[in-house]
């Protein structure tokens, strides 16, 4: 697999690798088995899919939600 990543991001990337002493390839791999494994609410909510004005109110249901399920 190929990724697009702005020359920001990859700094940000480096040096986190960089910190914790991992691959890129590993931390890479990590983010996409954790993003894959989330519902398609949240998944939509990282991908910046909701509007603007109403991205607080999806982000707190999120959170509720997930404190429900831990009860």
């Amino acid at each position: 697999m190929r990724i697009e990543i702005v020359p920001r991001a990859k700094d940000n990337l480096t040096g986190y690798c960089d910190r914790l002493g991992m691959t890129q390839v590993a931390a890479m791999s990590r983010m996409v088995e954790w993003f894959s494994g989330e519902g398609e609410v949240v998944q939509a909510a990282i991908m910046g899919l909701y509007p603007t004005d109403i991205r607080g109110d999806i982000a707190r249901l999120i959170l509720e939600k997930m404190a429900e399920e831990k009860k």
